[in-house]
């Protein structure tokens, strides 16, 4: 019960930080750098990526925050943050600052993104990693598909060796009344001594309401007993739904 609350009390502090800086975005001058800041605050029953909770199976609530930068080029950068729990207790927050570039091929309507992600977690370095995202997208009406292929730059989550790519598509459709209903299909691929991927996916329906957004979504993967790198532990890989509030800024 005392690793619980101690868990709770770093969400807390964790939200106080990030709604500090949010708070600076929706303050600061519109005009930062020929660009604009902007700002996310988000709670949510889990954080789960790529089929994975990050919370050893929803145990904790996350506090999730984005504090970013773009102009009317595309560039963009930020950081990302959220609390997190693992089996190793040294894993208890990460924070994620990127950068990138958004456009489209001339006059084609085909949409690209490409970003560089750096996974770090104070106290655990020896995690640290970083991707490389690369979307391209298409609007088609209501509707909108990404293709995504992310290869780790070095070690996947420090891991001697092992690299890793993720491939998904992102289909999604936006309604009049304003509900959104996005989802996510995707393979991650690992490579390694004794590594092994999975595939992942979620479905979800959003929508804003008072200037909050919610989010309700069903996460799956392909992971189970056998796997060689989560064999032990595939609880965390069970299906699962999760609820979100964000605010934007």
């Amino acid at each position: 019960m005392n690793i619980r609350k101690t868990q709770l009390a770093q969400s807390i502090l964790l939200g106080s930080l990030i709604l500090s800086a949010t708070s600076f975005a929706n303050a600061a001058d519109d005009d930062v750098f020929d660009g604009a800041i902007s700002g996310k605050l988000t709670f949510a029953s889990d954080y789960v990526f790529r089929g994975e909770s990050e919370t050893m199976d929803a145990e904790v609530p996350v506090v999730q925050g984005t504090l970013g930068w773009g102009n009317d080029l595309g560039w963009y950068a930020g950081v990302f943050a959220s609390n997190i729990k693992f089996a190793d207790p040294n894993l208890e927050i990460v924070t994620a600052p990127y950068i990138g570039k958004a456009g489209e091929f001339g006059d084609s309507g085909i949409s690209y993104d490409v970003m560089v992600f750096s996974y770090l977690y104070p106290g655990a370095s020896y995690s640290n990693y970083t991707e490389l995202w690369i979307k391209v997208g298409k609007q088609l009406g209501h509707a909108n598909v990404q293709l995504e292929v992310t290869p780790t730059i070095d070690d996947w989550f420090g891991v001697e060796g092992w690299q890793g790519v993720n491939y998904a598509v992102h289909p999604s459709y936006q309604f009049d009344n304003g509900l959104h209903v996005s989802a996510s299909i995707g393979y991650q691929d690992l490579d390694g001594n004794g590594a092994e991927g999975w595939g992942h996916w979620n479905l979800g329906v959003s929508k804003a309401y008072a200037g909050l957004n919610f989010d309700v979504r069903y996460h799956g993967s392909t992971m189970d007993s056998d796997h060689k790198v989560y064999g032990t532990q595939t609880k965390i890989f069970d299906d699962r739904v999760v609820v979100g509030i964000s605010k934007s800024f």
